[in-house]
């Protein structure tokens, strides 16, 4: 079994992208279970005693009150409400986690330490290891004793050990994240596979990921992406955006949205034509020779063959004939099963409706 490295330059350069055969990697995630280092991801923590009030002023979610070990997403926004930041948040012991995209830790860690001002709050990279584990093997008592604990966990983290190291659910049926200090990485990944857990690649999670219509920053977004667009509006566990909370940037533009109008961009799943050469995240995608979107996260899937996230102008049908590509030459189709549930009206809009009598 030798490692392949992810492609680089590339969002996950330094991780591994497969162990020889991918697909039986992707099948394994599905089927029995796998782990997946994804270490190239930056941690941080944020301590003190007023970490949770101060980070609930600068991000979009409810965390002034979360209790310990709950876990949620969370954004941070501009002044007109596109996207700065995104980030998986875990309180346990006295400590706010918080993992993001490798190349976000040190500006996300900057950015929070000119909003510290005096707060009774510390920033620091925490030297922490993401491992994701897929699979509805994970509940079997081997991994369970590997895991070191006697039950998976719901929807608390749990601590184990006193390294620092602790679990949480992951995005999914069947997931888990584990994070522990990396000198202990190996050995961690030695009592996994030690445990029945077979070692997947980056490929096998991102196949995952897309399927599963989870988009990640910066590959999925661009500069103008707001969070409608990515289906990122729900309280803690459900989404990253609490729509009951106020006082944060790009707050206006996400109560306009929700209440008086539509995203302008939807996000699907598309079908890509396996006959040519891939198309590259970032590549327009038009129809009839008209730009409507922007391809993000392609990926090869073992059941499902070449797919891919996309932004789309809102509205399209899904029977749209695509080409994406350089020059087009990528044939593309939306899955419409992925496509939002047909448009329905803020309160706000009825309101208005009504003042004007058109309901």
């Amino acid at each position: 079994m030798s490692a392949v490295p992810a492609p680089d330059p590339g969002p996950d350069a330094g991780a591994v992208w497969h162990y020889g055969d991918p697909f039986g990697e992707q099948r394994s995630a599905q089927t029995e279970a796998v782990v997946v280092d994804r270490s190239h991801r930056a941690v941080l923590t944020v301590g003190g005693p007023e970490r949770r009030t101060w980070l609930h002023t600068l991000c979009t979610q409810h965390v002034a009150e979360l209790p310990d070990g709950a876990t949620t997403e969370n954004l941070t926004l501009d002044g007109k409400g596109h996207l700065t930041n995104h980030w998986i948040q875990t309180e346990l012991r006295d400590t706010i986690y918080l993992d993001t995209e490798p190349w976000r830790g040190e500006p996300l860690a900057e950015h929070l330490r000119k909003m510290v001002f005096w707060a009774d709050v510390t920033i620091q990279p925490a030297d922490l290891a993401v491992l994701s584990l897929l699979g509805p093997r994970l509940a079997d008592p081997a991994v369970r004793d590997a895991l070191g604990v006697g039950a998976l966990p719901g929807t608390d983290a749990v601590a184990i050990g006193d390294s620092g190291a602790f679990v949480r659910r992951g995005p999914g049926e069947h997931a888990l994240e584990l994070l522990v200090p990396r000198a202990e990485k190996a050995a961690w990944q030695r009592r996994l596979t030690g445990a029945g857990v077979k070692p997947a690649g980056v490929w096998a999670y991102e196949a995952e990921r897309v399927a599963a219509r989870r988009p990640r920053l910066g590959l999925d977004t661009d500069e103008r992406t707001i969070p409608h667009e990515m289906n990122w509006i729900g309280g803690p566990g459900v989404g990253a955006v609490h729509l009951d909370k106020g006082c944060y940037s790009g707050q206006e533009t996400v109560a306009r949205v929700h209440n008086l109008g539509k995203p302008p961009r939807m996000l699907v799943l598309l079908h890509l034509d396996g006959s040519v050469d891939r198309p590259s995240t970032g590549d327009p995608i038009t129809s009839g020779g008209r730009p409507v979107g922007r391809l993000g996260t392609v990926v090869d899937h073992f059941e499902l063959g070449p797919i891919a996230l996309a932004l789309l102008k809102r509205g399209l049908p899904a029977d749209t004939p695509l080409s994406t590509g350089p020059g087009g030459e990528v044939s593309a189709v939306i899955d419409a099963e992925s496509m939002p549930p047909p448009d329905v009206r803020g309160a706000g809009r009825v309101a208005v409706d009504r003042l004007r009598g058109r309901v």
